[in-house]
């Protein structure tokens, strides 16, 4: 069995693009396996998006209808 890495990108219709150069390695109707490793996140990451959530849903719960006044300007 053969294995090739590369980066690929996984598109807005769920597709994942493979480069070209690793297609025109491949034979067209072979079978392939595929495994897919992803980079998690780390602690501090989630910790961060975990704060800002916080912090933009705190912001906005002090918004009221009487400040849409002040968009206008």
């Amino acid at each position: 069995m053969k294995a090739y890495e590369f980066p690929a990108k996984v598109t807005s219709e769920g597709k994942i693009e493979l480069p070209d150069t690793v297609l025109h390695q491949l034979s067209h109707d072979q079978q392939v396996k595929v495994i897919i490793l992803v980079n998690e996140p780390n602690e501090d990451e989630e910790d961060d998006k975990a704060w800002h959530r916080l912090a933009a849903k705190q912001l906005l719960k002090g918004y009221s209808e009487e400040d849409a006044i002040y968009d206008t300007l």
